[in-house]
């Protein structure tokens, strides 16, 4: 049984396996203050190119979400997201449980418009409801959707007219940055958004994401919040060699690009059998409808999640690719999608 099912599933890439072992026995300070965190830092603030960001390295998606949206906003603040949104969606209500509020609105392509945050803006009026006051994306979306250059410029100049500070949820960014279709680069996200992270444990780390703050305002005592949230790390440099090993020569995006690779192939493979999709997806997630007896065949051999119901007779499952995804699997997995189609 070989699992499509999230790009998590195996541990980590082997060469930073080996870089935790080298160093397991090293006395290194604590709670990112290490030698290795700090590396990291300064490599991320190099890729990236602009050194005035601060870099804050966090266990996980939800922590990183929950800890830099409810730092950024005020009691009475809310934030704005895709219906399909993963704060909206899959996060236990951990927005909510800060005490702010999602205004959810029903993306285009899991994808948020200027038009629609400028609607969602207006529609709050005064105290007596809450304020909108951060913009929630995700590159790619849920649905594996990603954001043009154009798109984020717009979304960029929308909040900056409302006061709205822009966040970008990158816990598959790796994926959106190197997809055939994108025109972002990480530039660009500095100079366009408040605050976005650049998520590890979905492209070859054991676990970790890199918060980037971008916004001056947002900076202050931003460590504190991570304390209080429970993201501080006592043995924080396990997520800064992390990073260190995924930056120090591109690891990163050759471990995307593979991901992206796997999924480009099994999306050219179910178009040629005959097959649509529920959506566009140019990332390493890929949503294809099929017969429900096919999918039933399929499970057999291979795990998924079956997405979405279609009508009676088709469902749409979601097949996920990672950076450790065996071509020789896909591979079989296409033979077999031909052979139980007959």
């Amino acid at each position: 049984m070989y699992s499509f099912k999230n790009d998590y599933s195996e541990g980590a890439h082997e060469r930073i396996l080996n870089a935790l072992i080298k160093s397991n026995l090293e006395q290194t300070d604590g709670y990112g203050e290490d030698i290795y965190t700090e590396k990291a830092i300064e490599l991320l603030k190099q890729k990236i190119g602009i050194n005035n960001v601060d870099i804050h390295l966090l266990p996980g998606g939800t922590q990183t979400n929950l800890t830099a949206i409810s730092a950024f906003l005020r009691p009475h603040e809310a934030v704005i997201a895709a219906t399909t949104g993963h704060i909206l969606v899959h996060e236990t209500g951990a927005i909510e449980a800060t005490g702010h509020k999602i205004i959810s609105i029903n993306g285009t392509c899991g994808k948020l418009t200027a038009e629609q945050i400028q609607s969602a803006v207006k529609s709050h009026t005064d105290e007596h409801m809450v304020k909108p006051k951060l913009v929630y994306i995700s590159n790619p979306t849920e649905i594996g959707s990603i954001y043009s250059k154009s798109e984020l410029e717009s979304l960029s100049r929308v909040c900056k007219e409302n006061n709205l500070f822009l966040y970008i949820d990158g816990a598959r960014l790796g994926s959106a940055l190197c997809s055939d279709e994108n025109d972002i680069e990480l530039y660009d996200l500095a100079n366009y958004v408040d605050a976005f992270y650049i998520g590890g444990t979905k492209n070859g780390a054991f676990m970790g994401e890199a918060l980037v703050i971008c916004r001056d305002s947002l900076k202050e005592d931003f460590r504190y919040h991570i304390k209080q949230k429970g993201a501080l790390l006592a043995k924080g440099r396990l997520l800064g060699i992390q990073f260190l090993e995924l930056f120090r020569d591109d690891l990163y995006f050759d471990l995307a690009m593979h991901a992206n690779k796997m999924a480009g192939l099994l999306k050219s493979a179910i178009s040629r059998a005959g097959f649509t999709f529920l959506t566009h997806s140019p990332s390493n997630q890929i949503f294809p409808i099929l017969p429900n007896e096919l999918i039933e065949k399929l499970s057999e051999k291979y795990s998924f999640y079956v997405w979405e119901t279609v009508d009676k007779q088709n469902s749409a499952i979601r097949l996920v690719t990672s950076w450790a995804t065996k071509e020789d699997y896909v591979l079989a997995f296409i033979d077999d999608l031909f052979i139980l189609n007959k």
